[in-house]
């Protein structure tokens, strides 16, 4: 892979030939520079924000098409699309404070302008890479929570009572864990919103930075969270899963990322995405 598209200390497994190339994106480091400074100003300012991911799963949910994780009965909805009004999630998305969508995989771009033309974006990318590297963890220690399906969540509370872990992590604890259900958290968008509302009011004051993995629901959640409580909520997407020990390494950026897995903890009832586990070469047991 071109070396312009290198995140230090968080590998790119993909070796596509769009990838070899230079003009893709020439500014590739400098603007993962900037979002870096970015994050820690917002930070030391304590001034809140909302960052959004958009992927070919979102397009499919906002375009109210049952493919993939869209599918009603699948992940994040129960309810037939002809029943549901899409509306507080397609004006929701555009509500964020920022929005990422994937660089270097061709066709979301182009997706995200047929939704939101013209829409200024930043690469999920780089959210992708400072999560596999850690580089969260290591800045903010102290300050950080996690907001994500309530059994992935239970999983990284037991895995944080390992001190193997925390060397891993390069930290001791997460501040907070904000949960919302596994599946169909788009059903009732009001009662997840305030699920979250009750929870984040009742945080850690020292929490300021949020990674949050929690699917399609985001488009019409994540906006209202930073007046709800003031702090950064990063879309870390399936980093979450990697936090838990379950992501599948053709992920981008999750090439050297290691599964941290507990030998008698029963996985059995959680939503493995696209976890494959022949192909995870790197799992530990703990």
């Amino acid at each position: 892979m071109n070396n312009n598209y290198i995140i230090e200390g968080a590998r790119h497994n993909l070796n596509k030939q769009f990838l070899n190339g230079s003009l893709t994106y020439p500014t590739f480091q400098e603007d993962l520079n900037n979002l870096k400074n970015q994050i820690i100003k917002l930070e030391k300012d304590k001034k809140g924000g909302s960052f959004v991911h958009f992927g070919d799963g979102d397009y499919f949910f906002l375009k109210k098409q049952p493919v993939g994780s869209a599918t009603p009965g699948k992940r994040a909805l129960s309810i037939p699309y002809n029943k549901f009004d899409i509306t507080p999630f397609r004006e929701g998305w555009l509500k964020a404070d920022y929005h990422c969508v994937e660089y270097l995989e061709p066709g979301n771009k182009d997706k995200l302008h047929e939704l939101y033309p013209g829409q200024k974006t930043i690469p999920t990318e780089f959210l992708y890479g400072l999560t596999m590297n850690k580089w969260f963890f290591q800045q903010f220690k102290g300050k950080i929570g996690l907001l994500g399906a309530g059994d992935k969540l239970d999983i990284i509370k037991e895995l944080m009572s390992y001190k193997e872990y925390q060397e891993y992590l390069g930290l001791e604890y997460f501040n907070d864990y904000i949960k919302i259900p596994q599946k169909f958290a788009c059903d009732n968008l009001d009662n997840t919103i305030n699920m979250v509302k009750e929870q984040l009011e009742n945080s850690s004051p020292e929490t300021f930075i949020y990674l949050y993995g929690v699917g399609h629901v985001k488009s019409g959640l994540i906006h209202h969270l930073p007046k709800i409580k003031n702090a950064i909520y990063l879309d870390i997407g399936a980093g979450i899963d990697g936090i838990a020990g379950i992501l599948d390494q053709d992920r981008p950026y999750a090439c050297d990322w290691i599964n941290h897995r507990m030998k008698t903890y029963n996985y059995g009832n959680i939503d493995l995405l696209h976890y494959n586990q022949i192909k995870d070469k790197k799992l530990i047991y703990i």
